[in-house]
């Protein structure tokens, strides 16, 4: 189970404040509580401000999942994402193999910002891709499945 932030960040904060402590009473000119008590308040805001400025600026983003259909077998995640990534942000690319030989099955999903699937799937439905005529759409969800009992 993972600790609260505030949890985890009071126990480094501990930590660096001892290291801190002992670190300034090798040098007589510094006052070992100030530079514990700074170390301690600095330990403890730094993670929340860092957690606060990266949920400001990566707030989740709206991602959609296209399918990819009529797939050339010899495409790889490589070229697909590349063609996917003139149209926008390609988070991922998974195409789907037959479980029993391992080969390509001749589609996959990629998953594109929210704001930038219309212009691809306008983009690149009924386009051709490696001598195959794509289809490109918004994938449906899965449904969910119940655990089988037996």
């Amino acid at each position: 189970m993972k600790s609260p932030l505030a949890l985890t960040s009071a126990f480094v904060a501990t930590a660096i404040t001892v290291i801190g402590y002992f670190a300034a009473s090798v040098s007589s000119a510094i006052d070992q509580s100030s530079v514990a008590i700074g170390l301690f308040i600095g330990a403890i805001l730094a993670p929340l401000i860092i957690k606060a400025m990266a949920g400001e600026k990566a707030e989740v983003k709206d991602i959609k999942t296209l399918y990819v259909g009529n797939l050339p077998y010899r495409a790889n995640e490589a070229t697909v994402r590349s063609l996917f990534s003139e149209y926008g942000l390609v988070h991922s690319v998974r195409l789907m193999k037959d479980k029993q030989t391992g080969k390509r099955r001749g589609f996959g999903f990629v998953e594109i910002s929210a704001a930038d699937a219309g212009k691809a799937i306008s983009s690149l439905n009924d386009t051709e891709f490696q001598q195959r005529t794509l289809k490109v759409r918004e994938a449906k969800e899965r449904p969910e499945t119940s655990p089988q009992r037996g």
